[in-house]
């Protein structure tokens, strides 16, 4: 099986290789860590001895969702160094920035001979990996070299949900080197079971986004925060996470706002860095004011909108709101996480299409803390809220409120790989 699979990898990676040099040369995506992913261990992670914890957190959600339990992993086993890798480059650049620029690198491509090296220059014990990445030549080469394998913060979205349906007979023997499944849901429990997992290994640990700690304010909040009061702009729109189809409806209801609220002002945030120049272009058609926020010199934001043409602000920049809607929702793409704007106790809006976030929409909307708008109610919406202080503020209060309740996975999680890890001596010295 593994022999097939690695062919069927190598040949797809192969072929699809003129669609990667495309876009290494266009975008300059792909282009980053190349040889990282074709298993060239950098010096930064070969010059350390000592054993390595190695936790995989695929792009920026996984990095900020993980970095409390890298703080006590460190605390807590000194003599281990934790090491972080990534997939994608926003991923690799928040790493870099949160746990040291010698402690992150991109993860190979899943190939025994992209792979193995890794371990071998790490020595890991125990390998945490993030939500649902399911490698099967990375984790054989795990289990064969006695590694510990935990997968936290596990979950099986709607839409990957019958693709590991189709896959489960293979599903099932690759899921056998993974000694310990951590569920952000007893929905997400059973799904696991359901695609092959061992049930003795399968527990509920919650969700550690819940106890991501708000980021510290940055200076482009400063800088903001000063050219909002001096101009008396407001109030703003924080639109995050936006993707393709979004902008223009964003854009439509901004408009509106305008009329009631003339001196308002939105934040918008594309999610991927390549459609930068794309939502700029379109912002020039608009006839709606604009500035680059790599370009902005503090001029007044009055009246108009700031592209947020950078990678990770946007965390920083919801606590300027007065509403944050969150995108990848008005669209069928399924959503992104409301957590960051309800850090700062920020109303939140979100369209129809959450289903990656299901169990979290339905939480807030459990608790009246999030509003879910359709397209053609998003004018109304932003302009009946901005009109009404007291029901805004309560809706920020109640998100927040939510997300303390939740808090607790990240010390669980903990409490369970140190049981992990200690079992994995036990049996080596028992050995």
């Amino acid at each position: 099986m593994y022999l097939l699979y690695s062919a069927l990898l190598a040949a797809a990676l192969l072929l699809g290789s003129p669609y990667w040099i495309f876009h290494m040369l266009r975008h300059g995506k792909y282009r980053r860590g190349l040889g990282e992913r074709l298993g060239v261990v950098p010096k930064k992670i070969r010059s350390e001895c000592r054993p390595s914890i190695w936790i995989h957190a695929v792009s920026v959600g996984e990095v900020l969702a993980i970095s409390e339990l890298v703080r006590q992993l460190r605390s807590e086993y000194p003599a281990h160094r934790v090491v972080v890798s990534t997939t994608t480059d926003t991923g690799q650049k928040l790493a870099a920035t949160r746990f040291g620029v010698d402690n992150v690198f991109y993860f190979p491509f899943d190939l025994a001979f992209c792979v193995k090296p890794y371990f071998d220059a790490l020595q890991p014990p125990l390998v945490v990996v993030a939500e649902t990445e399911f490698w099967p030549n990375f984790l054989r080469i795990a289990n064969q070299q006695g590694v510990r394998v935990a997968v936290v913060n596990a979950r099986i979205s709607d839409h990957s949900l019958p693709g590991y349906r189709r896959w489960r007979p293979l599903l099932t023997r690759v899921l056998r080197s993974v000694d310990l499944f951590l569920a952000q849901t007893p929905e997400d429990a059973r799904r696991l079971t359901e695609i092959g997992a061992d049930p003795s290994r399968v527990r509920v640990g919650g969700n550690l986004k819940f106890d991501i700690s708000p980021p510290p304010v940055s200076e482009i909040v400063a800088q903001l925060r000063s050219a909002l009061t001096a101009s008396a702009a407001g109030p703003v729109l924080v639109c995050g996470s936006t993707v393709d189809g979004e902008e223009p409806l964003l854009l439509g209801a901004f408009k509106a706002v305008l009329a009631s609220h003339p001196a308002s002002v939105m934040l918008l945030a594309p999610r991927h860095p390549e459609r930068f120049q794309q939502v700029a272009d379109q912002l020039q058609q608009s006839g709606v004011p604009f500035f680059r926020r790599s370009t902005w010199k503090g001029e007044p934001l009055t009246g108009s909108v700031l592209l947020i043409d950078s990678i990770g602000e946007l965390a920083s920049l919801y606590a300027l709101a007065d509403i944050a809607f969150v995108g990848g929702s008005l669209v069928p793409r399924g959503g992104h996480s409301i957590l960051e704007p309800a850090q700062h106790g920020v109303a939140i809006l979100v369209g129809p299409y959450t289903e990656n976030f299901r169990d979290i929409v339905e939480l807030f909307r459990s608790q009246d803390a999030v509003r879910v708008v359709s397209p053609a109610d998003l004018s109304r919406i932003f302009t009946d809220l901005l009109g009404k202080e007291v029901e805004r503020t309560a809706l920020g209060r109640r998100a927040l409120e939510t997300l303390h309740s939740q808090r607790g996975a990240t010390q669980f999680t903990m409490d369970q790989l140190r049981a992990l890890l200690n079992r994995g001596v036990s049996e080596a010295h028992s050995a």
